[in-house]
């Protein structure tokens, strides 16, 4: 596919992008606000080396400029939880084959079934999750929070950001306040897009429709 058609240009040198289940043109064509809101979200963010230097977790810059770009769009943090009501219908009599009677017998509620799935960014039917720098498992609770999501008809695609391995270079040449490497904060085992590729080729994310977009070094403002 031409990614030209779907986004605009100006991120197309700032971003990766990785189209599974046709994302990119269901946020083109079913949700073309909620799609150029990301994309002006994209736009707009800009990161600094100091950004990059603090500390990561909740300290982190980087998640709180999403914020603000987002949330006065309408986007919001959503977590579902939801029960499982089983209800048992008997067959009318042993003559009846096939035939189940109208009232169920025996009926029972599994608590919790569904819980604590959380998604940074929920808007009409888009789902959108950001991962700086955070213990690469953390994209196995993402991808089954979207495929929850999917399953329960509360949506219909998931976007996923995350650090592009060209980044590595950048922190490479960079040491925090003690003077080690930065490269030993943004570790293999941390969330980049090498850890994400993986899981979505191997479905992870169920038959939810995923963009994963990548963070490249044009997106840092002041190296180079």
């Amino acid at each position: 596919m031409q990614l030209e058609q779907y986004i605009d240009n100006d991120l197309l040198s700032r971003f990766e992008f990785h189209n599974y289940g046709h994302a990119l043109e269901i946020l083109h064509d079913a949700f073309p606000q909620e799609w150029e809101e990301l994309q002006d979200c994209l736009r707009n963010i800009s990161i600094s080396i100091a950004d990059i230097k603090k500390a990561g977790g909740n300290k982190s810059p980087i998640p709180k400029k999403f914020d603000d770009l987002l949330y006065p769009c309408g986007w919001r943090e959503i977590r579902i939880s939801g029960d499982l009501t089983v209800k048992k219908y008997p067959r009318k009599s042993k003559h009846h084959m096939g035939s189940f009677a109208k009232n169920p017998k025996e009926e029972e509620t599994i608590r919790g079934y569904i819980d604590g799935h959380n998604i940074d960014f929920l808007k009409n039917r888009v789902a959108f999750d950001l991962e700086w720098n955070s213990k690469d498992q953390t994209f196995d609770r993402d991808l089954l929070a979207m495929r929850t999501y999917f399953d329960c008809d509360l949506i219909d695609v998931g976007v996923i950001v995350t650090r592009s391995e060209e980044l590595n270079e950048i922190f490479r040449s960079l040491t925090d306040k003690n003077g080690k490497p930065l490269i030993k904060k943004y570790g293999a085992s941390t969330t980049w897009m090498g850890k994400l590729i993986y899981r979505l080729d191997s479905r992870r994310g169920g038959g939810c429709p995923v963009l994963a977009v990548g963070i490249r070094k044009g997106c840092i403002q002041d190296y180079g």
